[in-house]
């Protein structure tokens, strides 16, 4: 058994939403699923359809005596607020994300929500961390239901939003280290670190993928295409935040785009006035450019001199937008490892991005840097790792 049970580098700060988030499945589970953990009102209006939903999907024909015998009063809770396919609600769109199918259900997905949460919510902000986790979780309900048209069975659970955090945890902190537990009794009982990619690919592919191709879709009582669709709506709406950072145009250097004069493109003119260090007018010209015009316009020199440059005069955002149009046009290769740097050093001491900057950090001792940038990177490593309750390796 693989179970993992931390990550590492982790934010400064209470990640308020992901607590908040915890503490409503938890409320739910005590308020509603427990006290309701008692036999059905034989009286109920929806105990018949209840039982003729079971009776279809059973694969074992039982007569509906014995199914009463066993139906819960939450059963028809999650029967009338779990998404149902055949009759899709707005409402349980919603409310089936705060249902659970009992302790070790809710358990699991709040452990993983604990672990991965705080590092999506930090990146993201609080505001827009919550309605991606509610939106991720709409999304892997809807992508289940595209497999699932014909089924009355209700679907609840975090699990779908909890795998929309995945995606971006995977996409943004593929170098963090996850904990593991790994328990082979009585061979193997120990706790080893982990690279977060490897441990979400094998939730992905191992647990969710296979599964789901091999039971056609129907997933055999666990919605495996809804951890899949919340996996990918993460994974792309991870992906699309960051191309819009990377295309930004930073709020002091915005402007018109100017005409291009008769004998020399924008392009020109900035790619000179940077070459000759002329980097307080090439600035505001640079961002006056859209992102694509940039593509491959400064020699890799001039690209880190213009992003230096901007650090060194407070504007952290710019430099940063900079950093990663380098990265784009020349992720290897020359001044590679100093894109990294300025990329790490601005979210660890500009942003507090830990988690984000432990990436780049990362990334420039494998671009053969020179002395004084690796010195730089260490440097930042370690200030991360002051910061852990573990030692980031």
């Amino acid at each position: 058994m693989f179970l993992p049970i931390g990550d590492e580098p982790n934010p400064r700060g209470v990640p308020w939403v992901t607590y908040g988030l915890i503490a409503a499945n938890v409320a739910v589970y005590l308020l509603v699923t427990l006290p309701l953990n008692i036999p059905v009102d034989l009286n109920h209006p929806a105990l018949a359809e209840y039982v003729r939903v079971l009776m279809d999907a059973l694969p074992q024909r039982v007569s509906p005596a014995d199914l009463v015998q066993q139906i819960s009063a939450y059963d028809l809770v999650v029967f009338d607020y779990g998404f149902r396919p055949v009759a899709p609600s707005a409402l349980a769109l919603l409310t089936s994300m705060f249902l659970h199918a009992g302790f070790m259900h809710l358990a699991g997905n709040m452990l993983f929500l604990w672990i991965y949460g705080d590092n999506v919510e930090h990146r993201l902000g609080s505001g827009a961390y919550l309605v991606a986790y509610l939106l991720t979780g709409v999304t892997a309900t809807l992508f289940h239901t595209a497999f699932s048209l014909d089924s009355a069975l209700p679907v609840v659970g975090a699990s779908g939003a909890i795998s929309g955090v995945l995606g971006f945890y995977f996409l943004w902190f593929p170098r963090n280290r996850v904990r593991v537990w790994v328990f082979f009794f009585p061979f193997i009982m120990n706790v080893i670190a982990m690279p977060a990619r490897i441990v979400l690919g094998v939730y992905l592919v191992l647990q969710n993928i296979f599964p789901f191709l091999i039971s056609q879709g129907t997933g055999g009582g666990v919605a495996y295409g809804a951890h899949i669709g919340g996996f990918l709506g993460g994974l792309g709406w991870a992906w699309w935040s960051g191309h819009r950072a990377v295309v930004a145009r930073p709020p002091e250097f915005r402007g018109p785009t100017p005409a291009p004069t008769p004998r020399q493109t924008p392009r020109d003119v900035v790619a000179r006035l940077v070459a000759e260090g002329h980097l307080a007018e090439a600035a505001p010209a640079y961002f006056r450019l859209g992102s694509e015009h940039t593509r491959r316009m400064l020699a890799p020199r001039d690209s880190i001199a213009l992003g230096s440059w901007l650090v060194r005069h407070g504007h952290h955002h710019a430099a940063l937008v900079v950093y990663q149009r380098h990265l784009r046009d020349y992720p290897v290769g020359p001044m590679a490892a100093e894109a990294h740097l300025g990329v790490g050093l601005v979210q660890l001491t500009e942003l507090d991005q830990p988690a984000a900057a432990y990436q780049h950090l990362v990334e420039v001792l494998e671009h053969d840097p020179d002395p004084e940038t690796e010195t730089l990177a260490r440097q930042g490593l370690d200030e991360i790792a002051s910061r852990q309750k573990f030692r980031v390796h």
